[in-house]
Order: structure tokens, then C-alpha cells, then sequence
């Protein structure tokens, strides 16, 4: 198996998608934030001082997802149908478990957008609780599953 990002010479490009088929393409992806139990407490109090962390991750994710392309240099820009981020309080870490979903049609699959938002949600977590909690830690950044495209569908185990 070749890397498709790779020219002849080994030099890095975009892929040219332009001769793939357009078809509806979905990816899932999550992450987490593991905290300690009072930075928790706090978050799910709706006592973090710079607001509330759930709903403020959800929409740093969706707007990260929308500017893929803008930060991975060799990620082509999609136009996507819809972005769905959920953060939610997962008192076992404890912290902070998120999960995204994007849906487009198009050439090329949307993983990187679904792990961009994901990344991105945890990471604003991170930001609206670090001044209780310096320590946390965001784990498992990782892509659930994918339809459409010439490679088909794909589900992690």
C-alpha cells in the first residue's frame, strides 16, 4: 500500500480527487477531557467563571470543523451538509466526553472534519477549565466510523 499523499520523488502534495465519485460521505469521531472530580463538579455546576463549557465546546467544534482545510495543509476544503458536536458530562473520567459527526457530498471523506471538531471541542474544554484544573488531560481523540467513498464503510471495533 502506497501513501496518496506522496508524488514520485517520496515530496508530499494534495491528493487530485477530481475523478472520484461524489457521494455522501459521514464521519464520527470523539475525545475526552479527563479532570479532577472538583473541576468536574464545577462544569457540571455551571460555575466555570468564562461560562458554560458544554454548549461554548459544541460550538468551538462546529466552527473548527468548518476550517479543516484552513489547518491541515494538505486537507481539501469541503463544503459540509451538517456538523454535530455533543459534549457531555461523563461522571466515570470524570470529565468531559465529546463526540462529532459530519455529513457532506462530496469527493473526498469528511474524518478530518469530524476529528478536527472533536480535537477542538476538547481542547476549549481544556481552555474554560485550566484555571481549576491544569492538570487534565484530553485522551482518545479518535475517528468512530465512516460511510461512502471507493474504500466503503468503516467501523472501529
Amino acid at each position: 500500500m502506497s501513501l496518496s499523499h506522496l508524488d514520485a520523488e517520496g515530496r508530499a502534495r494534495m491528493v487530485d480527487v477530481g475523478g472520484k465519485p461524489v457521494t455522501v460521505r459521514t464521519a464520527s469521531a470523539e475525545g475526552r477531557v479527563r479532570m479532577t472530580q472538583e473541576a468536574f463538579d464545577l462544569v457540571a455546576a455551571h460555575a466555570i467563571k468564562k461560562g458554560d463549557v458544554l454548549t461554548v465546546a459544541e460550538v468551538a467544534g462546529v466552527m473548527a470543523a468548518k476550517r479543516t482545510g484552513e489547518l491541515i495543509p494538505l486537507c481539501h476544503p469541503l463544503p459540509v451538509d451538517l456538523i454535530e458536536v455533543r459534549a457531555a458530562l461523563e461522571p466515570g473520567l470524570p470529565g468531559v466526553h465529546v463526540t462529532a459527526r459530519v455529513r457532506c457530498e462530496g469527493r473526498t471523506g469528511v474524518e478530518m472534519e469530524a476529528l478536527t471538531a472533536a480535537a477542538v471541542a476538547c481542547l476549549t474544554v481544556y481552555d474554560m477549565v485550566k484555571a481549576v484544573d491544569r492538570s487534565m488531560t484530553i485522551e482518545g481523540v479518535q475517528v468512530l466510523d465512516k460511510t461512502g467513498g471507493t474504500h466503503g464503510d468503516w467501523r472501529r471495533k
